[in-house]
C-alpha cells in the first residue's frame, strides 16, 4: 500500500489521505474524505476502465474494519483449496 496525502477538492469534497493497492489487475484506492455531511471512506475498484465504489461513513468504520478482520481470519481457517470449474462445451443456438 502506498499512501499519498492529497488534500484536494472537488465538488465540495476534501481528500484526507489516499492509499492505493494493485490485486491482480484490479486497482484499488483508499481515500479518506469529508464535505459538508461529515468524514468517510470511499473505496474504488478500477478494472478494464471500469470503475466501482462504495462509501463507508466513519461512524462504521470500525464495524467495517470487524467484519474485514473476521473474514481474513476465517480465510486463514479454510484450508481447503480452490478448484476452477470444468469446463461444459457450449450448446449450439
Amino acid at each position: 500500500m502506498q499512501p499519498a496525502y492529497q488534500p484536494t477538492e472537488s465538488v465540495g469534497i476534501t481528500c484526507l489521505l489516499n492509499q492505493s493497492i494493485q490485486v491482480e489487475r484490479k486497482h484499488i484506492t483508499f481515500q479518506l474524505a469529508e464535505n459538508s455531511r461529515g468524514r468517510f471512506l470511499r473505496i474504488t475498484e478500477a478494472v478494464a476502465g471500469r470503475r466501482n465504489a462504495i462509501i463507508i461513513p466513519l461512524s462504521g468504520i470500525q464495524e467495517f474494519r470487524d467484519a474485514i478482520n473476521k473474514l481474513i481470519d476465517s480465510s486463514k481457517l479454510s484450508v481447503t483449496s480452490v478448484r476452477p470449474l470444468p469446463s461444459v462445451p457450449r450448446q449450439p443456438t
